[in-house]
């Protein structure tokens, strides 16, 4: 379906989503998220879709939220009649952790929600024109959507605290310094590369990689190491009994490439 915000396509067993608002350098709004997750959530439902890819039009990737409301919220807020206070709920954090597997390619300015938007994908490359920023101090604001957390387990709390503290601007090698991004290129081979890594990761058995997120979504947390591995063991023992694990089997004594997802 035609989109506002959002441009998609798809090239194998990949699907790509362009953030398009470049005018305003795709800065983010409940309109641009809607529209992410009814076509990330299309796909999951697709079998012939096994990894997606995230990146921006124009020389931003998200540029933060659009602030063209903020003025009204701040005056509805200063005498107490604004937002209620709410928690929990959907968001776009726990809707990505159990999504297929996606893949931020960081074209240029990922700042704010453009910044936490990414750290709950299964990986991050970026362009030498990248830069990213967890600038909520700037605005008086606070870092949301589990990023105080996601953030400092990529590049550790005092790497975290740093950033969310100062909301100063990282450039793309600091980045893959740190841990924030795993690998860097030039512009022109940023989505080739992020294409060729979710092609990768697609063409591996869904199941067995769907079960993998679950697993690295509860166990890096979890201090009961038996809990850990009961998990692993009953997912494994699942697997074992999945057709990809026979023609995983059948394909190595054959000495041929497994064709999974058939």
């Amino acid at each position: 379906m035609a989109y506002e915000e959002i441009v998609t396509g798809t090239q194998g067993r990949v699907g790509v989503i362009r953030l398009n608002r470049p005018h305003k350098l795709n800065a983010w709004t409940d309109t641009m998220s809607g529209e992410i997750v009814d076509q990330m959530g299309a796909w999951n439902q697709d079998d012939g879709i096994g990894a997606i890819v995230l990146t921006g039009v124009g020389r931003a990737f998200c540029a933060g939220a659009d602030i063209g409301n903020f003025a009204e919220r701040v005056e509805t807020n200063r005498q107490g009649q604004g937002e209620h206070l709410s928690r929990g709920g959907h968001n776009m954090t726990t809707f990505m952790r159990q999504s297929k597997p996606t893949i931020a390619a960081v074209n240029g300015y990922a700042v704010g929600v453009g910044l936490t938007m990414i750290l709950p994908c299964d990986v991050r490359i970026a362009s030498t024109a990248a830069n990213l920023s967890i600038r909520f101090i700037k605005m008086g604001l606070m870092p949301e959507l589990g990023s105080t957390r996601l953030l400092a387990q990529l590049v550790g709390l005092g790497n975290a605290t740093e950033m969310c503290l100062t909301g100063r601007m990282v450039g793309a090698d600091e980045a893959l310094r740190i841990g924030l991004v795993s690998a860097v290129t030039e512009p022109d081979e940023l989505l080739p590369t992020a294409l060729a890594k979710a092609e990768e990761i697609a063409n591996n058995p869904t199941p067995a990689v769907m079960m993998i997120k679950e697993l690295l979504r509860k166990n890096p947390l979890d201090a009961d190491l038996e809990a850990v591995m009961e998990r692993e063991g009953l997912r494994d023992q699942i697997a074992r009994r999945l057709p990809d694990h026979a023609e995983a089997v059948e394909a190595f004594l054959a000495k041929r490439e497994a064709r999974f997802n058939q």
